[in-house]
């Protein structure tokens, strides 16, 4: 019975060793399974690594290239760079050796030219952009008996407060104009001429020169010839009056009867006395201009009568020469103006008569008056031999006559465009003229419209 125990309990431990046995089987036989399949999956990642080595050893092989060939590059860079700079310094030191050669031949230019203002005969001043006195000279010094020290920094109206500069500071001060001209007298009785010149840098004004030129010798012949001139007219008015009377009276039959030969030559001789005395009157006038004492009777007066005055006592004289004269009022009502009225009516004259004279037969003058708000304007218009171009700057000067009327009228003193200028310029307008040689020319000027009458008097 025991025996039977015994073999079945020893064969159920066999089956169940049998058991424990299969399954650890089993899990060896799992085990293997799974060691092929790691082993596999190893021997795929040795794969994967050496291809990944590979590749990477080419790309190592490839940015080492790279790399060498960018370090032959930046070699080869370097070596330019450095002859580039190599080659800058050389230019640099050239640069600065002709710099320092420049500076040189500047600073002796300057010195030069501070030599040259030093010792220059006309006084400068110089005032900087806002207005400040920034250099004097010597020649400065002396005309205005002042030392530079008490004036430099100082600007026009500060400079009122010196006597020597009260003159020059109020001619700064009321000149509006860029460039312009003035004569000033001194404490030293010197007569100076001012003259400003803005000094332009960069299309900006960056000072102003003024020069102070001594004309006291030239003023002084000036007036020397002026006094002569009025001398000798003065005393050849009177015999050549006497002349004319003379004449007149031989010509109307008062010393008796004369043959018409004789009327003839006498008649000849009394235009020429006519025109001798006419020389000798324009030789007062111009006197009277440098004297500053010309316009001797200004008033408010209407321009118009005074035009058609002009014109209607030249009718005659275009008539006899077949010329047209013509008056054209531009505007319907011109303002009455200011103005000495014989003045006026001389200039006027003048500019009309000088249009008959160059004007050839057959040929036309058109007188026209026009006015705006500002100012009146008178016009002459001729279609007469013109001025020419080389001698137009010149048209307004004392005893001129262009070449071309020299050789076709030679009567005339060459005064009457001065006069009519100085009479138009003593009322405070402008003249001017357009012409071209052949086929005319035309002279305006304006007279202002004074709006308060009484403050003009005030200034004669």
């Amino acid at each position: 019975m025991e025996r039977k125990k015994k073999k079945a309990l020893k064969k159920s431990e066999t089956d169940e060793l049998k058991k424990i046995l299969k399954e650890k089987e089993e899990e060896l036989l799992r085990t293997g399974e799974l060691m092929g399949k790691w082993m596999k999956e190893l021997d795929d990642t040795r794969k994967e690594l050496e291809e990944a080595k590979s590749v990477l050893e080419i790309k190592v092989k490839a940015r080492t290239r790279e790399l060498e060939e960018l370090n032959k590059n930046l070699e080869e860079r370097v070596r330019e760079r450095t002859r580039e700079l190599e080659e800058s310094r050389v230019a640099l030191i050239n640069i600065l050796e002709d710099v320092e050669e420049e500076r040189k031949k500047a600073d002796e230019e300057k010195n030069k030219t501070l030599a040259i203002v030093s010792n220059f005969a006309d006084g400068l001043l110089v005032f900087d952009r806002e207005g400040f006195l920034v250099s004097v000279n010597p020649q400065a010094e002396k005309f205005l008996t002042i030392d530079d020290k008490e004036i430099l920094g100082k600007s026009a109206p500060e400079l009122k407060i010196f006597p020597s500069l009260k003159n020059l500071a109020d001619l700064l001060l009321k000149e509006s104009s860029e460039i312009y001209r003035k004569e000033m007298e001194t404490e030293k009785n010197l007569t100076l001429e001012v003259s400003t010149i803005p000094i332009i840098r960069e299309g900006e004004k960056f000072e102003t020169l003024v020069i102070l030129h001594d004309v006291t010798r030239e003023k002084m012949v000036e007036k020397i010839k002026t006094e002569f001139v009025s001398v000798a007219a003065h005393q050849l008015r009177t015999p050549i009056s006497a002349t004319k009377w003379t004449l007149r009276m031989i010509l109307d039959g008062d010393m008796g009867e004369i043959s018409s030969e004789q009327k003839d030559i006498l008649e000849k001789t009394y235009e020429s006395n006519e025109r001798m005395i006419a020389l000798i009157n324009d030789l007062l006038d111009v006197t009277r201009i440098e004297e500053g004492r010309y316009l001797f009777n200004p008033t408010l007066t209407e321009i118009e009568p005074i035009v058609q005055f002009v014109v209607n006592s030249c009718k005659a004289e275009a008539e006899r020469r077949n010329i047209k004269l013509e008056f054209d009022k531009e505007s319907a009502r011109i303002p009455k103006i200011v103005i000495d009225v014989e003045k006026v009516r001389m200039a006027i004259q003048n500019l009309v008569d000088n249009a008959l004279r160059y004007t050839s037969s057959g040929g036309k003058i058109q007188v026209s008056l026009g006015a705006n708000e500002k100012e009146v304007k008178i016009s002459v218009k001729d279609t007469g031999v013109g001025i020419p171009k080389s001698q137009a700057e010149r048209v307004f000067t004392k005893f001129f006559r262009a070449a071309n009327v020299i050789r076709m009228e030679t009567e005339g003193s060459g005064l009457g465009l001065f006069i009519a200028k100085n009479i138009i310029e003593a009322h405070g307008g402008r003249i001017w003229f357009e012409t071209e040689e052949g086929k005319g020319t035309t002279f305006y000027f304006t007279l202002p419209i004074q709006k308060e009458f009484t403050e003009f008097l005030k200034e004669f």
